[in-house]
């Protein structure tokens, strides 16, 4: 079938950039991140604030926003422009840009037919909202942007004369921008200001942010839904709250939620988030020379059931000269990857205590190393018993015993008595360049994240995350 000319003239176009940001593309700074893996997903609602909502000092306010968990990630809700438009973005601790897709004609999302169920996400249209206006050129975001995607200023590209350059006060809109991901996703558009209301601890409480900083965009690869950048940047959604020198805490409900409307998972900004969280388990963030703006810790072993610790490689706890390694944490990768040889080893262990019949059906079919038959027993005792445990060692003496559907999850509903599951760790691409690891969000279902970024740690603490939710209101209305 013939494609219709204005589809052509846009493929044309997005090539002719594709291949300028082959050559000058910013990476997300790792190179075997996944932010879209190939399952469905969904756009939910999320309970926004009454009409009733008064507006407070953002010193005063403590941020909870729920969480929406879908089948890849967690969503967040966007309150955009005047009047707001809600926008649902993945929540990305692995980034620092927050963008939104923008226009809704114009939209144009390449190589995505496997996420047709997102064709009807919403998109934010800036010519709706009165407070809506294009960055310039010369504000620290537009430099921060560009920082990497060229070797030229963007304000020299802009057209700006030496005058205003000098006096930083050019008044061109900030160029376009290209924001490569490391799973080969790309995103191009332009640096947008408008209004972002949130959500305060208390309720019926929101504040609103002028002039928030965030990428209207209009054409991508692979990625097509937003993104909200957590990292410690100056484009990221914490440092713009001002709240960077604070922290955040998150936790992730369990994935047997995914896609349910009725309950969200918290995610906490400010003070509240790391006052009275002397019960975690806290352990060091590891300083990157090569990507200061993202979050590592150290990680020293793993354990498997009764057997030993199985000692990890340095680079998992340190960095090398040229700044890789380390463990990346990262809520906008699905799974956790490990490196080779380790992560072979890690798997040889397991089929060392598991005598369970393996699915190599499954395996094949999902791209998992280790599938299971697993009887269905009405004994919780006896079914815990059929797959072994595992603990996380981090740096500092923390231990986390994960869950174990954290680790073996079942891939459909049970047949003839017996259900497959699948072991979800995997391993790293490459892991001689960027992060030797990434700790991902699947592995974090069920765990009080704290992110103590005044004091730079980050906790952990098992806790029923739905529970949580529950107790601070965030049920769906």
């Amino acid at each position: 079938m013939d494609k219709p000319a204005s589809f052509i003239a846009t493929f044309t176009t997005f090539l002719t950039i594709l291949l300028f940001i082959q050559c000058h593309a910013r990476n997300k700074d790792h190179s075997s991140l996944v932010l879209g893996l190939t399952h469905s997903r969904a756009s939910l609602p999320i309970p926004t604030a009454s009409r009733g909502s008064t507006s407070k000092p953002l010193q005063m306010l403590d941020i909870l926003e729920p969480l929406t968990e879908v089948r890849d990630g967690y969503l967040i809700s966007l309150n955009l422009g005047t009047p707001p438009q809600v926008i649902q973005v993945y929540m990305d601790t692995g980034s620092d840009l927050t963008w939104v897709p923008c226009g809704n004609l114009t939209f144009d999302c390449m190589d995505c037919d496997d996420y047709r169920s997102y064709k009807a996400m919403a998109t934010f249209s800036p010519f709706q909202s009165s407070s809506a206006s294009r960055d310039l050129c010369t504000s620290p975001f537009c430099i921060d942007v560009h920082s990497s995607d060229n070797s030229y200023d963007p304000c020299t590209v802009a057209g700006c004369s030496l005058s205003t350059l000098l006096r930083g006060s050019c008044p061109r809109p900030c160029p376009s921008f290209s924001y490569t991901y490391g799973a080969g996703g790309i995103v191009i558009g332009s640096l947008t200001r408008d209004n972002l209301r949130v959500h305060g601890s208390s309720p019926n409480v929101t504040r609103d942010i002028p002039s928030f900083v965030f990428g209207c965009v209009g054409v991508t690869y692979r990625e097509p839904i937003g993104i909200a950048g957590f990292g410690k940047g100056t484009l990221s959604l914490p440092s713009q709250l001002g709240l960077l020198q604070k922290g955040f805490s998150h936790c992730f409900l369990a994935f047997k939620f995914a896609n349910n409307p009725n309950i969200s998972s918290p995610l906490v900004i400010g003070d509240l988030a790391i006052s009275s969280k002397d019960y975690l388990q806290f352990t060091p963030m590891l300083r990157s020379p090569m990507h200061p703006n993202y979050y590592y810790i150290g990680l020293e072993s793993i354990n498997v059931g009764n057997k030993s610790a199985i000692e990890v490689p340095s680079c998992l706890s340190k960095f090398d000269s040229e700044g890789n390694g380390g463990l990346l944490i990262d809520s906008g990768t699905t799974y956790t990857h490990l490196p080779e040889p380790f992560y072979s080893q890690l798997i040889s262990e397991l089929q060392s205590v598991i005598t369970l019949p393996r699915s190599i059906e499954h395996e094949t079919r999902t791209g998992f190393d280790l599938c299971y038959k697993v009887p269905c027993l009405s004994n919780k005792t006896a079914l815990d018993n059929l797959l072994p445990s595992m603990s996380i060692h981090f740096l500092n003496n923390v231990t986390l015993t994960l869950p174990k559907e954290n680790y073996f999850y079942a891939m459909g509903a049970p047949i003839n008595s017996t259900v497959v599951k699948c072991f979800l760790f995997q391993s790293m691409d490459d892991g001689d360049y960027g992060p030797a690891g990434v700790f991902g969000s699947f592995q974090q279902q069920n765990v009080e994240v704290v992110y103590d970024l005044e004091k730079e740690r980050i906790g952990f603490q098992q806790m029923d995350c739905a529970f949580s939710a529950a107790s601070q209101g965030l049920r769906g209305k």
